[in-house]
């Protein structure tokens, strides 16, 4: 039923080692995140390459994550740029035990399982032919196009606001910011249901949903908001903002509490 997840597994085996040997040589773990939406490009357009068709909805979905890709991988360069290692990165740096063979499981290879759980709908759909485009394509390609503006625009504005010297130290509570703690990453979340909608319609498709739950869930949940907001608990004017803000979806204050 779903024969292209050992080749697309192969692939990421392939592409997350040569990352990993890449940050060695760097001694900079967090370039995996720059790394992380070419690695969707990659896995789309092999997997559209092997494809015996090329139909419009593939066409339209591929596409999608290209741009959705490129965009965060360049958002990411350039915000890493002249930092340094992430904060999260040269702390597991400094308590590790047997970094190196640990880095390698619990970064490269765990981030690499789920970059395949999360772009199954894309492969699904790819793999797939005779699929049309209609309704319910329409309505996941506007989810995705909300989650894509949410996340460019979130993180546009974050960009702009710590370039201003007057706003040093200061936390963002303007513009998308103002509705959700977190429009980046509940626009990531967003797109993914946007793409898994585009492959209900195929056959099985429906079983894909793991994708967006999967990284619905690491965000939230697990590796998005509660590693960024446990850098400002206590402060005062974190704690106002956070009262009166949802932390994920926007105009749903009750989910923060």
């Amino acid at each position: 039923m779903f024969c292209y997840l050992p080749t697309a597994a192969l692939l990421v085996f392939i592409f997350m080692s040569a990352i990993f040997i890449l940050a060695l040589i760097l001694k900079d773990n967090s370039i995996v995140d720059i790394f992380w939406g070419i690695g969707f490009i990659l896995l789309a357009t092999s997997s559209l390459w092997q494809s015996d068709s090329i139909e419009f909805k593939k066409f339209v979905v591929n596409i999608l994550i290209i741009i959705w890709g490129l965009r965060l991988s360049i958002h990411i360069f350039l915000r890493n740029s002249g930092s340094g290692e992430d904060f999260r990165y040269a702390n597991w740096r400094r308590t590790w035990k047997n970094f190196r063979l640990r880095s390698f499981f619990q970064i490269y290879m765990l981030q690499g399982f789920f970059m395949i759980i999360i772009s199954w709908p894309v492969l699904h759909i790819n793999a797939n032919a005779g699929i049309g485009f209609g309704i319910i394509d329409f309505l996941g390609l506007l989810v995705f196009l909300t989650g894509f503006l949410f996340e460019a625009v979130g993180d546009y504005q974050l960009i702009k606001f710590k370039k201003n010297p007057d706003n040093k130290g200061k936390i963002i509570t303007l513009g998308l910011w103002k509705y959700t703690r977190h429009p980046n990453y509940f626009g990531e979340a967003l797109l993914w249901w946007g793409i898994w909608m585009m492959a209900i319609p195929v056959k099985d498709g429906i079983f894909t949903i793991l994708s967006p739950l999967v990284i619905t869930l690491l965000l939230r949940y697990i590796s998005g908001v509660p590693m960024l907001e446990k850098k400002y608990q206590g402060r005062p004017d974190w704690e106002e903002y956070k009262a009166k803000t949802p932390v994920f979806v926007p105009f749903l204050n009750h989910l923060t509490k």
